[in-house]
């Protein structure tokens, strides 16, 4: 009686094992192609705007609830659809470039991915000053006065 208790244990822990790692390799699961953009050196105002491209890797529709700049000047548009499984789609993040020096930036996106729900995309690169635009004009030569009678 005993043997049998103790094979009929092993039966259901391996059982309940196997049902585990069902549970765990289901739902949505995002991989990106990269998870830092370096934009280098680049002019103040200029195009400070990339794609992070992903793909949902799992089997169930994959929902981006939300993606947050670290600060105001860091803006990502992500898509509010579902991603379905197998598909991919992009992140994109637009950094306003009117600020001069270093940025380390980050965008933390939160989803239903089983494998990373919440997940940190980074911006980094260098800000450097538009060169100054000439302010001031020539001035014409005025016309010569004629000297005044007393």
């Amino acid at each position: 009686m005993k043997h049998l208790f103790l094979a009929l244990s092993a039966i259901l822990t391996m059982s309940l094992a196997g049902v585990a790692q069902e549970a765990s390799q289901s739902g949505a699961d995002i991989e990106f192609e990269k998870e830092v953009h370096d934009f280098g050196n680049m002019k103040q105002h200029g195009d400070a705007s990339t794609e992070f491209k992903f793909t949902n890797t799992g089997t169930e529709a994959l929902i981006i609830s939300n993606a947050k700049g670290s600060c105001g000047c860091t803006v990502p548009e992500w898509p509010r659809e579902p991603i379905a499984p197998g598909a991919s789609a992009a992140i994109k993040v637009r950094y306003d470039s009117k600020r001069v020096g270093p940025i380390n930036k980050s965008v933390t996106i939160t989803s239903n991915a089983s494998n990373s729900p919440t997940k940190v995309i980074r911006i980094k690169g260098n800000i450097e000053a538009a060169p100054k635009a000439e302010q001031s004009m020539p001035v014409k030569d005025a016309p010569a006065l004629a000297p005044t009678a007393k």
